[in-house]
């Protein structure tokens, strides 16, 4: 098939970009560029064909054709060539029921999308290897890139670093000092990227790394790049296909820089426009309150305004100025969106809860479960409704709140066998 993706202007000035381009806002009004399919070429494939394709590659190889991005090469970059790709079996997570805190806020379907399974522990390797893959490519064909960078609250920077490893490319990351967790730091220094932890909050390291691309040559990696989104969308395609090619009736999504939720929204609406769905779900974003832009702009009719985030358990989505943001408004407005936040009490509640399922689940993570019980609470998702929340990322990052928020302690016991018995059999008649 003579498949081809293009970048376009979002606000629909003429004119498109290369694929492979450094550019990633619209020459003529400095609006972000969108990643444009022929559909009508991959319509010539019917959609059985597209899902006996997909389901083919699914978790299988030849490499790399069975990770969950690759595997959908043609929607995703059908114009990276083969040897360009930087991959590490991305994709392809677990959806997981989640019966008992299903029942606790009294939904009868939850399902948890385990995207924190993902090489590097986070949703973010999704959409790195698109992007690498594309920075690897016009290196090749002597674009002079020198580096690839983004600005992070931490996952970014771990994909980021581990991509740009595999596929021998200087990486640089500009961290908000203090403010990420020590195993999320851990992880761009031990790739080897250059790590550049300044005083500043995550809007502020945006701007550097902004200027960094426009004035030293350094390709730019955060989500502003629709090339992220590319891979990202896989997502919505992976969670139509475990459930059989239906769509859930709700998707919830923690947003911070906000272009995980128009990500979902490009890959549902794909489906639909080549007809392997026939609707789309309805989207929710969870913001914590303590970076909630998004939830006032909802609030307020739509009326964006940046705000200064604050300390949030929630630290990969403590973003006050999201570089996404009429990309989300767009995606939610499309599908009847909704928009919830949650406190920190809430969001530690929820984790708690959602983990005696056995989820381990990250803080953001507990954004999105404890908006969908306020949501059920006040009948806005109902009781039947089939509900899907992403996990962005492995609680194994987020070891201080995990503690923090655990219902669990250890027992403490003196060396000796009957204390032992005895409080064994104490714990085991609690739980009868």
């Amino acid at each position: 098939m003579n498949l081809s993706a293009t970048l376009q202007c979002a606000s629909g000035c003429r004119g498109t970009q290369a694929f492979d381009t450094r550019v990633t806002r619209c020459p003529a009004c400095g609006e972000l560029l969108e990643v444009k399919h022929d559909l009508e070429a991959l319509a010539a494939k019917s959609a059985d064909d597209w899902k006996l394709l997909f389901e083919s590659r699914y978790r299988r190889g030849p490499w790399p054709y069975g990770s969950g991005v690759w595997g959908k090469k043609e929607w995703v970059a059908p114009g990276i060539r083969d040897e360009h790709i930087v991959s590490m079996d991305e994709g392809g997570s677990s959806l997981l029921p989640a019966p008992k805190f299903s029942a606790s806020i009294g939904v009868e379907q939850l399902w948890v999308k385990q995207c924190g399974t993902s090489h590097t522990g986070s949703f973010k390797d999704l959409g790195m290897t698109v992007l690498v893959s594309a920075v690897k490519q016009m290196i090749a064909d002597g674009s002079g890139v020198r580096a690839v960078g983004c600005a992070s609250t931490g996952d970014t920077s771990a994909a980021l670093a581990a991509y740009a490893a595999a596929a021998g490319v200087p990486a640089i990351v500009v961290l908000p000092r203090g403010k990420i967790t020590p195993a999320q730091l851990v992880q761009p220094l031990a790739c080897g990227a250059t790590v550049l932890a300044i005083d500043t909050d995550f809007d502020g390291c945006m701007a550097v790394i902004e200027r960094l691309a426009a004035d030293e040559g350094v390709y730019l990696a955060n989500s502003i790049n629709s090339l992220r989104l590319e891979g990202q969308k896989t997502v919505a395609i992976e969670i139509a296909q475990q459930l059989g090619w239906e769509v859930p009736d709700v998707v919830v999504v923690p947003g911070g820089n906000l272009g995980n939720v128009s990500a979902l929204f490009a890959g549902f609406e794909m489906m639909r426009a080549l007809g392997l769905t026939t609707r789309l779900p309805r989207l929710v974003v969870a913001q914590a309150e303590a970076a909630n832009p998004l939830y006032l702009a909802y609030r307020g009719g739509w009326l964006y305004e940046p705000v200064t985030a604050r300390s949030t358990y929630a630290s990969a989505i403590r973003i006050g100025r999201p570089v996404s943001v009429r990309r989300a408004v767009r995606a939610l407005k499309a599908c009847n969106g909704i928009v919830e936040q949650a406190t920190e009490q809430e969001l530690s509640d929820a984790a708690a809860r959602a983990d005696l399922d056995g989820l381990f689940a990250c803080p953001q993570t507990g954004v999105a479960l404890a908006a969908v019980a306020k949501l059920a609470r006040r009948r806005e998702i109902s009781r039947d409704d089939r509900v899907v929340v992403l996990s962005t990322a492995s609680g194994l990052k987020f070891a201080d709140f995990k503690l923090a928020s655990a219902t669990n302690a250890p027992i403490e016991l003196p060396g000796d066998y009957d204390a032992v018995r005895r409080a064994l059999e104490g714990a085991l008649a609690c739980r009868v």
